[in-house]
């Protein structure tokens, strides 16, 4: 597998290097040796699964308040997203700026966002399904976000009225939000 740094202090892009013969491939997903040797998270705690059955699709931006913020280890292992995150750690460079990367069940990209991160994605196709790995466990009192299209972010989402659950309408802009990770 290969480790890529993103612009954003502590994501990376990480893409699998499949062995391909006539059967199809074989690539190896997660070791946590490489990982460690990268100085990333190497104990998760919990996999998660989303599915989203119409392309336009957006979810997020999420995150969880300290002490149950995550690292996030991000696929879609069915279709393909154009995944977001936004830094919400104050004392950083890059706070309150935004990457994406599209990932997709050809293209074999995983993205990895640290700590203080809020994440969302954009489904790129129907049917898209999403997994993600994370270093803490959920908790709906902790459970919190940002505004998936507040202007003073900027983010690039390709769609002007994407399909949005009612709770992520409802969602703070960053401006707004008390940040936990001062």
């Amino acid at each position: 597998m290969l480790i890529e740094p993103l612009k954003l202090n502590g994501t990376f892009k990480i893409t699998l290097e499949p062995k391909r013969d006539h059967r199809g491939y074989f690539a190896r997903a997660y070791d946590r040796n490489i990982f460690a040797e990268n100085g990333l998270v190497t104990d998760w705690v919990q996999e998660n699964q989303s599915r989203s059955l119409e392309k336009d699709t957006v979810r997020g931006l999420h995150f969880q308040n300290p002490p149950f913020f995550e690292t996030k280890l991000v696929r879609a292992v069915r279709g393909a997203i154009l995944d977001a995150f936004v830094d919400l750690r104050k004392g950083s460079s890059t706070y309150g700026q935004w990457d994406s990367l599209e990932l997709s069940e050809d293209n074999l990209v995983f993205v990895y966002i640290p700590r203080g991160f809020a994440h969302g994605f954009r489904t790129l196709t129907d049917d898209s399904v999403v997994q993600y790995k994370v270093d803490n466990v959920f908790s709906p009192e902790h459970d919190n976000g940002i505004f998936w299209n507040d202007d003073e972010i900027g983010i690039d989402w390709g769609v002007s009225d994407p399909i949005v659950s009612e709770k992520d309408s409802r969602l703070p802009r960053l401006r707004d939000l008390a940040n936990p990770f001062d």
